[in-house]
């Protein structure tokens, strides 16, 4: 059923088949030349299984990842990277993580990992209270699901 669903998502531009396969790689960019949409990571929702790294690019300055604290599984700490940093993080807890870049979350520059567990739904994130542009993607991203 996962890997359906990801490819549903990779048919719609939002996930890369690039995150379809072990590890991932992530670009930080303030455009997307293909969507045109600004300050964006790309894919913004990839998949993991256990144990596999998610890699974050700075193709474009000023950006970093941060998890979004009420939207990662319990029990996992906080994280955080340094700016216009690469950066590595190996998920070893199954669920849904919600990050964003933290100067440009009121822009609804946010990303999804979604780590093993295919029952892992990305809108189990739409209660939690973000700014209106990191909404708006986030209930894209669970529409793509």
């Amino acid at each position: 059923m996962l890997k359906h669903i990801l490819a549903i998502a990779a048919s719609a531009g939002i996930l890369s088949s690039a995150a379809i396969a072990q590890d991932a790689v992530v670009e930080m960019l303030n455009a997307d030349p293909e969507t045109r949409q600004s300050m964006v990571f790309k894919p913004a929702l990839v998949s993991v299984a256990p144990g596999e790294t998610v890699t974050w690019k700075p193709t474009a300055p000023g950006h970093n990842v941060a998890f979004v604290n009420e939207g990662i599984p319990e029990g996992v700490e906080a994280f955080q990277s340094q700016f216009n940093q690469e950066v590595e993080y190996t998920f070893e807890e199954p669920g849904v993580y919600l990050y964003k870049c933290t100067p440009h979350y009121g822009a609804g520059m946010i990303g999804v990992v979604v780590v093993g567990d295919a029952e892992a739904d990305v809108s189990s994130l739409l209660d939690l209270r973000l700014p209106p542009l990191a909404k708006r993607r986030l209930q894209d991203l669970a529409n793509a699901q």
